[in-house]
C-alpha cells in the first residue's frame, strides 16, 4: 500500500486522539461511524476537531484499500453528518441566542452583535455560509451566528447544503483522487499542514482588512476611534 510507509509519522504533531490515521484505523463500520460522528460534532458544537484532515485521510484510505468501503457511500454519509450538524448548530443559535444576547448586563453577549450579524448575513449570507465550511472554527460558529441572526431558514439551508456537499464530499473525493500519487501519500504530514494554512488565510485577510479600516477611520476622525472595539494583536 502506498500510504503504509507513512502511517507511523503522519500527523505526529497532534495528540493521538486528533490523529486522523489513528482515528480511522480499525474495522470499516466503526471507523465510518466515528468519522460521521466527528464531522457532525465539529459542524454543530465543538470546533476543535480535525474535520478536513479526517475527510482527506478517509479518501486516501479508500483509494489504497485500507478503508474497505465504497467512495460514494462514505461521501453520502459524511455529507449527511455535516448537514445534520449544521441544522443542529443553527437551531442552537436560533433558540439559545436570544436568551444570551438579551441580558443587559452582559459584556460579551450584546444585542448589537446580533443586529450586526443579521445585517452581515442578509448581505453576504450565501457566500459566508458556503466559504465558512472550509475554514476551521468558523464552520462551527457560522451555524450559531446564522441562527442568532435569524437568517432566513430556507436561504440558510439551501446554501449550507451546497457548502456541505462541496466540503464533506469534495475533500473526501480529493483525498481519493490523490491517494495514488506517491508524492502525496509519502508527504501526508505536509499536506495536512498545508490544508490548515490554506484554511486560515481568509481569517488572516479579514483581520488585516479590519485593521486597515480601523486605521483609516481613526485618521479621518480620531474621536470615532473611541467608539470602535479595539482589535487586539
Amino acid at each position: 500500500m502506498i500510504l503504509a510507509q507513512s502511517t507511523v509519522n503522519t500527523m505526529s504533531l497532534l495528540p493521538s486522539w486528533l490523529d486522523p490515521q489513528h482515528l480511522l484505523s480499525g474495522l470499516t463500520t466503526p471507523v465510518i461511524a466515528v468519522l460521521c460522528l466527528i464531522i457532525f460534532v465539529e459542524s454543530s458544537i465543538f470546533p476543535v476537531l480535525p474535520g478536513d484532515s479526517l475527510l482527506f485521510t478517509a479518501g486516501l484510505f479508500i483509494a489504497n484499500g485500507t478503508l474497505n468501503a465504497p467512495l460514494w457511500l462514505v461521501c453520502v454519509l459524511v455529507t449527511a453528518a455535516a448537514l445534520l450538524g449544521n441544522a443542529v448548530g443553527y437551531y442552537i443559535g436560533y433558540f439559545a441566542g436570544p436568551k444570551l444576547f438579551n441580558r443587559p448586563d452582559s459584556k460579551f453577549f450584546k444585542r448589537e452583535y446580533v443586529d450586526k450579524t443579521h445585517e452581515f448575513l442578509e448581505k453576504h449570507g450565501p457566500k459566508a455560509v458556503v466559504l465558512a465550511r472550509f475554514v476551521p472554527f468558523i464552520r462551527t460558529f457560522i451555524t450559531w451566528i446564522a441562527g442568532i441572526g435569524r437568517m432566513d431558514p430556507k436561504r440558510y439551508f439551501t446554501y449550507t447544503v451546497i457548502g456541505g456537499i462541496l466540503w464533506a464530499a469534495g475533500i473526501t473525493i480529493l483525498g481519493s483522487l490523490l491517494g495514488g500519487v506517491s508524492f502525496i501519500a509519502n508527504n501526508v504530514d505536509a499536506i495536512f499542514v498545508l490544508i490548515v494554512l490554506v484554511s486560515v488565510v481568509p481569517i488572516a485577510l479579514e483581520y488585516l482588512k479590519a485593521r486597515r479600516e480601523k486605521k483609516a477611520v481613526a485618521e479621518a476622525d480620531p474621536e470615532v476611534t473611541q467608539r470602535i472595539p479595539r482589535i487586539k494583536d
